[in-house]
C-alpha cells in the first residue's frame, strides 16, 4: 500500500475535489467523526454507517475506504478479522466444536480436576454430591481451590459415541444457508477502523473541504452546479472548472470558480493566468478564483485587468459570506 509521501499530491487534490470525499473530510474536520470503527451486523458482517450515510449503499464503502487509504488520506489499522460464508456470503457464522471420532457437534465440555493430597484426577461431575466436591477415592472434601484442589484443564465427552477427548476439531455452520464447513474453505477477512491522516488533515484544512459548503449555497440560491463542472468553448475545446453553476432559468448566467490553495504563503498568480486562458474561450457570465488564504499582489492585479473576481478566505464562513455578494 502506498504511503502519504509516495502519493503526489496533485492526485490527492483530485480525490479532495470528489463531493463524497468532501463530505466525509468536513465530518473530519467539524470533529463529528474523531475515527471510523466499524459496527456488526449478522447478515452483511462489519459495516461503517457514518460512511454509508454518505456514500449510499454499504457494498460500495469498502471500495470508497480502500482507495482512500491507498491515496494516504485515510490511516488503517487492524480492527478485527471475520469470517463469511463460502456459498452465500453471510456472516452470520457460529462455531462447532465436533468429536474427533465421530464429528458430532454433541459434545460436553467438562473441567478435570486434581485432589491435591490424594493426587486423584477426574472429571468435575465424578466429584460432585448434592452440596459439595467429594473425592472419590479419599472420600475427603474439597473447599480450598489450589490448596485441597486444582483445575487440572479440559475435559469433553461426545454424547453420540460416547468418547472423551481433550480438544475438539472445529467446523463452522452458516445460519442463513446451513452450510457446514471448515475454516480452509471459508471467506476469511481482515477489517479495519480508519483515521483521517496527520497530512490530509493539513492539507483539508487548507481549503479543499470549502467546495462541499460551496456547493451547497449555491445550490440553495436555485444554482446548478457540477463538481467539476466542464464547459465547451468557441473553439470547441472542452475546459474543466473546480465549479460551474448555471441557472436554466436564466440564459448565459453561468459562473466558474477554481479553487487555489498555498499552505505557507500566498498563492501566486498563475491560477489567475491559468482561468483566464479559459474564460477567454468559454466566456462566462462571471468567473471567481477562490484563494486560501490569500493572493498576492500580482494575481490580484491580473484578476483586475482579466475581470476575474477574487475571494480571500481562510475558511468556510469566510468564502460564503464573500460568496453573498458576488451571486446577488
Amino acid at each position: 500500500m502506498k504511503t502519504m509521501s509516495q502519493t503526489p499530491k496533485i492526485q490527492r487534490v483530485e480525490v479532495y475535489k470528489n463531493h463524497r470525499v468532501q463530505l466525509l473530510l468536513s465530518r473530519f474536520i467539524t470533529g463529528d467523526i474523531k475515527k471510523i470503527d466499524p459496527v456488526f451486523d449478522y447478515k452483511d458482517g462489519y459495516k461503517y454507517p457514518v460512511v454509508e450515510a454518505i456514500v449510499g449503499h454499504h457494498s460500495d464503502v469498502e471500495e470508497f475506504l480502500k482507495q482512500l487509504s491507498k491515496q494516504g488520506i485515510l490511516e488503517r489499522e487492524l480492527y478485527d478479522k471475520i469470517l463469511h460464508c463460502p456459498d452465500c456470503n453471510s456472516a452470520n457464522v457460529s462455531v462447532r466444536y465436533r468429536c474427533p471420532y465421530c464429528k458430532s457437534f454433541d459434545v460436553k465440555k467438562g473441567s478435570l480436576i486434581e485432589h491435591i493430597p490424594c493426587g486423584y484426577i477426574d472429571t468435575e461431575d465424578r466429584f460432585q454430591t448434592e452440596d459439595e466436591l467429594m473425592c472419590p477415592r479419599c472420600n475427603k472434601a474439597l473447599t480450598r481451590v489450589d490448596v485441597d484442589y486444582r483445575k487440572a484443564g479440559v475435559w469433553c465427552t461426545c454424547n453420540e459415541c460416547d468418547k472423551s477427548f481433550d480438544i475438539p476439531t472445529t467446523s463452522h455452520f452458516c445460519r442463513d444457508c446451513h452450510k457446514d464447513f471448515m475454516f480452509e474453505d471459508a471467506i476469511y477477512k481482515d477489517v479495519y477502523s480508519y483515521n483521517l491522516s496527520a497530512q490530509a488533515v493539513k492539507e483539508a484544512s487548507f481549503g479543499w473541504v470549502l467546495i462541499a459548503p460551496i456547493k451547497e449555497f449555491l445550490q440553495a440560491c436555485g444554482y446548478n452546479v457540477k463538481i467539476p463542472g466542464h464547459l465547451k468553448g468557441a473553439s470547441g475545446a472542452s475546459h474543466k472548472f473546480d465549479i460551474t453553476a448555471s441557472r436554466e432559468t436564466i440564459p448565459q448566467n453561468v459562473m466558474v470558480f477554481d479553487l487555489a490553495v498555498s499552505n505557507d504563503k500566498p498563492v501566486t498568480e498563475q491560477p489567475v493566468i491559468a482561468m483566464f486562458a479559459k474564460i477567454y474561450d468559454v466566456t462566462p457570465d462571471k468567473a471567481c478564483v477562490i484563494a486560501v488564504p490569500k493572493i498576492n499582489e500580482n494575481g490580484k492585479k491580473l484578476a483586475v485587468l482579466y475581470k476575474i473576481n477574487v475571494i480571500e478566505a481562510k475558511d468556510q464562513a469566510e468564502v460564503l459570506k464573500a460568496l453573498e455578494p458576488l451571486i446577488k
